[in-house]
């Protein structure tokens, strides 16, 4: 199975993914369904979608595209299956192709609220905040507690305060048996609003480009750097491709500094995640802020744990850094923000979408070949020795983003800082209103 390589050249979409199925690369046909699957017949989109779940083992979605190609006469038959099939997409992580097949169910039972959750469900996952809010007011009728929920909830990773502000309004606190299941989604959209109102008294007043803002009004994080190439070119401030150095390391760990000296806050401790990376550069912060660096433990309070990119992190430390414990502060140094983690870091050294660590190996350039070196070997202590011996380096860019001195950065952090570090570390798998361009 090859996962590389463009469509195929062919007269029309359909061949070109009928040929991706027949060579079995099924990356390249999902990626193809995804920019072109619109033209290709809806039969012949679920048929290849079926060929393609047959082909990785997923019986029960190939089961649900063959009840789709069967119920051809039947409206609630086919209503039904249509829905199964996209909830099975969205469940194998390819809510983007559940989108066309749901509004068909939609089309077919306007008046069924669960074909309208799962539809705006996978709007959201493929960040079609519109298009999510569309298809749930688009039902005739009073929207029950979840549906509600769902569109104040995207109305904000939309950019849409005032809408969210409406429907949070409507959305009463839960009771009964799933009280303790629904509360904690009202909470986050509550948290969310109240974090936008105090950045909307800031200089970027959550316009369609404060990346800075946005970013704590979503997830709590404060965003220390901003990326200085691309800003008007499509990238608003993240980063797609990241080769990390030692000097832009110390780069965040200083601004990180800057920070906390503003709001008065000293660490007791720098407490180390397991991956070798935030192995890495949790020592380095240590050094860099002359604490000691202990193993992370869930309950410790007044500490500054550090990692390097918590997707690496393990899955049990990651539903612990959820709950917030007094003193703690998070900080990531590369943050994902086209898969984010399970729990948001209360500091982002910068959002990207891949990066290669300082340490790691690296891609160079030999005599006309491109060969790939080692990674660093040597303990992780004397890697962060050299790491935070460096000097600081802060790219100057291209010079077409806006100047982001430490003023900025320190102005924003005194005007969130009622909301900053409270509540729960939430997961918000969204970039929220602010696009950037990225690889697919």
């Amino acid at each position: 199975m090859t996962s590389e390589g463009a469509a195929p050249a062919a007269a029309d979409p359909l061949t070109a993914a009928d040929e991706l199925l027949a060579a079995d690369d099924i990356a390249g046909l999902i990626r193809h369904l995804r920019a072109d699957g619109d033209a290709v017949p809806l039969p012949d989109f679920v048929r290849l979608l079926r060929e393609a779940a047959r082909g990785m083992g997923f019986d029960a979605m190939a089961e649900a595209a063959s009840r789709v190609l069967d119920a051809v006469d039947d409206r609630e038959a086919r209503a039904a299956a249509l829905y199964d099939f996209g909830f099975e997409c969205i469940e194998h992580g390819i809510a983007f192709l559940a989108i066309r097949v749901l509004r068909e169910a939609a089309e077919l039972e306007p008046g069924v609220i669960q074909i309208r959750t799962e539809l705006a469900a996978a709007c959201e996952r493929a960040w079609q905040h519109l298009d999510a809010m569309a298809a749930l007011r688009g039902f005739q009728g009073e929207l029950p507690w979840l549906a509600r929920y769902q569109l104040a909830f995207n109305a904000l990773l939309a950019g849409e305060v005032a809408v969210a502000q409406e429907e949070f309004a409507a959305l009463p606190e839960p009771d009964g048996q799933d009280r303790d299941d629904l509360l904690p989604l009202r909470e986050k959209v509550r948290a969310m609003l109240v974090r936008a109102a105090a950045v909307a008294v800031t200089d970027g007043a959550l316009a369609s480009k404060d990346l800075r803002g946005w970013q704590f009004a979503l997830t709590g994080g404060v965003l220390l750097t901003v990326s200085p190439y691309g800003y008007d070119a499509g990238m608003t401030g993240r980063w797609a491709m990241v080769g990390d150095s030692y000097g832009a390391c110390v780069e965040t760990l200083r601004r990180l500094g800057v920070v906390l000296a503003n709001r008065g806050l000293s660490p007791r401790t720098v407490s180390l995640l397991p991956d070798r990376d935030s192995q890495i550069m949790g020592l380095a912060a240590a050094k860099y802020f002359d604490l000691p660096a202990v193993p992370f433990a869930p309950e410790r309070t007044d500490t500054l744990i550090v990692a390097y990119d918590l997707n690496e992190t393990e899955p049990d430390v990651l539903a612990a850094l959820r709950n917030r414990v007094p003193g703690q502060i998070l900080f990531e140094r590369a943050t994902d923000w086209t898969d984010p983690p399970l729990a948001a870091a209360d500091a982002i050294g910068f959002l990207r979408q891949m990066v290669r660590e300082p340490w790691g190996s690296a891609l160079r350039v030999v005599d006309g070949e491109v060969t790939e070196t080692d990674a660093d070997a040597r303990p992780a202590e004397e890697i962060a020795a050299e790491l935070v011996a460096a000097e600081p380096y802060a790219d100057e860019g291209d010079g077409e983003t806006p100047p982001d001195p430490d003023s900025v950065l320190e102005a924003f952090v005194t005007a969130v800082a009622d909301n900053w570090l409270a509540g729960r570390r939430e997961y918000i798998g969204s970039p929220g209103p602010v696009p950037s361009s990225r690889f697919l």
